[in-house]
């Protein structure tokens, strides 16, 4: 029973695999029954991290345990944020009139993925932005980056998680707080190149597409008034090879909504 309903999801994405895989390697398709799967998606609970102005992640137990019928019964609530833990920005966060969350086509969620790996520079630098030479580069090393893919921005971030004080660079709260941020993003001339190249959305590692001392979040404003979407908060991307990935990103669908919590995952060959 175990193994059918583990292989029920994967057969369903039979053909948006083997699309995928043929756009980048007509020789080598994806065999869903040996690919890996890596999950990009952090565990919401107390510890999830959100911009210091929002409130965290909450939970309670409504039922838990004996039901008056007496089988065991449990029930909870949540509430969030929808712009913290792992989740997709939708580009209404920052353009007007622009698709919301809902809006977004899932065949824009389920496609090949890149990584372009910035760890090096990070390390020297925690405010520092990925820019276009650092993407022409990785494609002079690996291939154009193809219209409606995915690009992961891999900062090394992610071994911070969820150390707020080194992750955010602070671990303080209210909108004081929001000064005292240090993280690396995208700059605008990356996205603006990105834009250029058609793809159909953006992850990072870090809290935000733009770095923690923006104070203008143009990339956001590049990105989402072209109709790209962002990923924030990216687990795991290390895992990840610059290319070859298919990536699986299916947020919550909130009528309306700026952003919300997201499960990703890579399927790699």
């Amino acid at each position: 029973m175990f193994a059918m309903t583990r292989h029920i999801p994967l057969a369903t994405l039979l053909l948006f695999v083997c699309a995928a895989a043929v756009a980048q390697s007509p020789a080598h398709p994806i065999d869903l029954g040996h690919a890996r799967l890596v999950d990009l998606t952090y565990t919401f609970d107390e510890n999830t991290l959100y911009w210091p102005t929002a409130d965290g992640f909450k939970w309670k137990k409504d039922a838990w345990g004996p039901s008056a019928g007496g089988y065991f019964y449990a029930s909870a609530s949540y509430g969030a944020s929808e712009h913290g833990g792992t989740h997709l920005d939708s580009p209404l966060h920052f353009a007007e009139g622009h698709p919301g969350t809902d809006q977004i086509p899932v065949t824009s969620l389920i496609a090949p993925a890149v990584v372009i790996d910035i760890t090096a520079a990070c390390a020297k630098d925690p405010d520092y932005l990925l820019t276009a030479k650092d993407i022409t580069q990785w494609e002079a090393a690996h291939a154009p980056i193809a219209a409606a893919s995915i690009v992961l921005i891999k900062t090394g971030w992610g071994k911070y998680w969820p150390d707020a004080k080194r992750y955010l660079g602070t671990d303080e709260h209210g909108a004081a707080a929001v000064a005292k941020l240090h993280f690396p993003g995208i700059s605008e001339e990356a996205a603006t190149l990105l834009v250029s190249r058609k793809v159909a959305g953006v992850g990072i590692d870090t809290a935000s597409v733009d770095r923690g001392q923006s104070k203008d979040f143009k990339t956001h404003r590049v990105l989402y008034s072209h109709d790209l979407y962002g990923l924030e908060n990216v687990a795991n991307i290390e895992q990840l090879p610059a290319t070859g990935t298919l990536l699986i990103a299916l947020p919550m669908k909130i009528k309306n909504g700026t952003g919300g919590p997201v499960r990703i995952v890579a399927v790699l060959p």
